[in-house]
This record gives C-alpha cells, structure tokens and sequence, in this order.
C-alpha cells in the first residue's frame, strides 16, 4: 500500500483525499475525505481574474489540509487545479500561495486531463460490474466546466465545455450583484440555451449517443440524488451508486428552478454553499440526460479525486 494525498481544487470547492493505495490489486482505502466550498472562481467569468478574498477562502482550505496531510503522513501528494485557474490571467498569485501553504505547485491542468482522471475515479470500481452497459458516459458537472468522456476499459473520448453550476449562475442568473430569488422564465431559457450550444461543442468530439450507461459526478449529481431519496443528510454511502430516474430528475430541475434561496436552504442535504448554484446544476444534469435519451443517471462519489489519487500511486 501507498499513502498518498490529493487535492482536486475546482471553481466551486476543494476537496481532498488522503487514502492507501495498492495498485496490483485495484484496491483504494480513504483515510480522510473532505470538502470545502470555497468558490474561487467567483466572478472569473466575468473579470478573468480570481477575486481577493476568493484566494484567501482557498488559501485558508489549504491550511486545514496540509495539517491533515502531515497527520496521517502521506508519501505522495498531487495538487490538482480546474477551470477558474485555467481562466484566470492572476493565476500566478494562486500557485505561488500554495506552493507556500503545501509546499507542491499546483497543476493547472486541461479540460482533457480533467476528463482523464474523472474517468478513471468513477470507473475503476464498476468495470467487474456486469449490470452496468458499457461503453459508459462519464459526466462531471463542475463548477466552472462539464467533463465529457465516453468509454469503456479506456477512454475513446473526452471533452471539457464550459458550462458548469457557478458560471451558468453567474452568466444568467444574477442581476445587480443578486441571484434571482426565483429565476424568470427568460432566464431560465437563456441559461437552457447555453447548455444545448455547450452539448452540441461536445458531440463535435465526443459520441455521447453511443453510451449505455451514463455515470453522473460531483457535487450537483450528487446533491439531486439526496433530494431524490429524501435523505435527512447528506450520506455519502447511500448517494454513492444510487440511481435516479429522468424523470425524477427533470422533477427535482424544475422544483429547484422555481424555488426560493430558503426553500432551497431548507432542503436537510443541501449544503449551504451549493444553495445558490444547485439549479443551474441540476438544469446542466437534465439537459445531457435528454440530449442522450438516458431513462437514468448512475451516480458515483469517486470521481476526479480518485482519479489524481490513482495517478500518484
């Protein structure tokens, strides 16, 4: 076994993994799995540039983990970053703050890199599966970019566009500096139609029609299928593999599109830091399920993490 660590940071959260590896056998243990909404890419669509106290939110993360990180003694850590660090032209004040705090240079990494990792965290586990149709369609909804990758015991094809739950609120959902509190039906269509012209991107790429079995990750995925089960809390045991119907989730879609920021607060597994992006989210999940024609989305809580973690070991 190898320990290793892995930080995923996005554009909306950061998260890390601090697990045992054993390559031959395939097998990964968590030791410590946490996540911090910590929104850095707060306003880069629109400024290019990642805001002060964005950084400070991150930088602050940083500091748990690497506590964390020296307890449990890692061997190994990657420090992977997405698609706010992509974008912006301050990029450099980024890295060189955690270089500091962890002493790694962080990995701004590609769209297609992204999709690589994403593929190999949420599959590793289901390719024994022989309920489960392959070629699969791993889709990871960020925050900032959506991941598309189709395959089966490889990757035959991968793209990253940029529509995600923070950039779609950002972009279509906010006026005067507030989140519309619930969006008009104006800007619900404005936000659909970005999403169609971001699919048809990635069907220039990646046969999304071929999949027989979609494999939905990351935080909006994984917050609409607690809300389908009704979950008291957010229980990552019970979310991990669950599936959820199109029909269910275009239900939940439009509940959270027409609902107020406490309605949506009010929900037991929402965390607070997903309330104001969750719709845009949801809305980015339905458009590819109909897109493809998917009666269900398998839902899986590895993901990109996994997938860095896999790669150090």
């Amino acid at each position: 076994m190898t320990r290793v660590a892995a930080v995923d940071c996005g554009t909306n959260s950061i998260r890390l993994l601090v697990a045992d590896c054993d390559p031959e056998t395939g097998e990964l243990v968590d030791l410590d799995r946490r996540m911090t909404i910590v929104r850095l890419g707060q306003g880069v669509d629109r400024t290019g540039r990642l805001a002060p106290e964005a950084l400070e939110r991150t930088f602050a993360a940083c500091r748990e983990y690497a506590a964390v990180i020296k307890e449990y003694g890692a061997e190994r850590l990657r420090f992977v970053a997405t698609s706010a660090s992509r974008d912006a032209e301050n990029r450099d004040e980024f890295v060189r703050g955690v270089l500091d705090i962890l002493g790694v240079e962080p990995e701004v990494i590609s769209g297609d890199q992204e999709a690589e990792f994403s593929f190999t965290g949420a599959t590793k586990e289901l390719k024994g599966s022989d309920h489960l149709a392959r070629p699969y369609l791993v889709v990871d909804i960020g925050g900032g970019s959506t991941e598309f990758v189709v395959g089966d015991d490889h990757v035959r094809a991968a793209r990253s566009v940029d529509v995600g739950c923070v950039r779609m609120t950002e972009r279509h959902l906010v006026r005067d500096g507030v989140v519309s509190d619930p969006p008009t039906d104006a800007q619900i269509a404005a936000m659909r139609a970005d999403i169609e012209a971001a699919l048809d991107l990635a069907e220039e790429t990646v046969p999304l029609r071929e999949a027989r079995t979609l494999v939905g990750l990351a935080g909006s995925v994984t917050t609409v299928s607690a809300i389908a089960q009704e979950l008291p809390e957010y229980d990552s045991q019970a979310i991990h593999h669950s599936r959820a119907s199109r029909d269910r989730v275009r239900e939940i879609t439009d509940w959270l599109l027409h609902s107020t920021h406490a309605e949506r607060a009010a929900v037991p597994s929402m965390h607070p830091g997903r309330v104001d992006v969750i719709a845009a989210g949801a809305l980015v999940l339905l458009s590819i399920m109909e897109r493809i024609g998917a009666e269900e989305v398998v839902v899986s809580e590895h993901d990109i993490l996994d997938g860095i973690a896999w790669s150090v070991a």
